[in-house]
């Protein structure tokens, strides 16, 4: 689907991505730490996390070559090739130090990705196996909309439908399961009267 809509992706989806630069704004990874990114797509979130936060490494991975193809093109035009390692990974089971050679990181990112990932509980599960000790995970995405007017809430969804994306109603009792199963602690933020959805877990082990 992204073989071409890559050219026009973060373009288009600015107006629409909602609270992506907050997350980005929260992320505060510690000095000399490292960021992932499940699902990072074109590369624009990590490029602006790189930018934000100098001395951290970022990493990012992505099931669809066509995206990863353009993420590099970006990354090395901002000159930060050196500070984003991109591969190609399947988000529901990866391992962190045969890619990246990490044992897990201090922050992970999921921003809009779990709305397109059929299986996006396991994703969850996934991303906190992966944290280090003391790390956070940050997710931003579709709400349950239950602010929203009905007939705008209708037209969202059958739009939403033709980029195969599923706002997931019940992420929020999702993240607050996988926190207590892993001992995690867990905020939830609804945005823009449930339009979006931004959460933090944090690892305490």
């Amino acid at each position: 689907m992204y073989r071409h809509q890559r050219h026009i992706y973060d373009a288009s989806r600015k107006f629409y991505l909602l609270g992506r630069d907050r997350l980005i704004a929260r992320l505060a990874p510690p000095p000399g730490g490292t960021v992932l990114e499940i699902g990072c797509g074109t590369g624009r979130n990590l490029i602006k996390i790189a930018q934000a936060y100098p001395g951290r490494v970022c990493f990012g991975l992505d099931v669809s070559s066509a995206m990863l193809e353009t993420a590099r093109q970006s990354v090395a035009r901002t000159g930060l090739t050196d500070r984003i390692v991109l591969k190609q990974a399947d988000a529901t089971a990866f391992e962190p130090r045969a890619l990246f050679g990490q044992a897990g990181f201090d922050r992970i990112v999921i921003s809009y990705a779990l709305s397109m990932i059929p299986p996006w509980q396991g994703v969850v599960e996934e991303a906190l196996r992966r944290l280090s000790p003391g790390g956070e995970l940050h997710i931003v995405d579709f709400g349950d909309q239950a602010g929203l007017p009905t007939p705008f809430r209708a037209l969202l969804n059958r739009w939403l439908a033709l980029f195969q994306v599923t706002p997931r109603g019940e992420l929020a009792a999702v993240l607050d399961e996988a926190a207590r199963a892993s001992g995690a602690g867990v905020t939830v933020e609804p945005l823009h009267r449930g339009y979006a959805v931004l959460a933090t877990l944090r690892s305490t082990a």
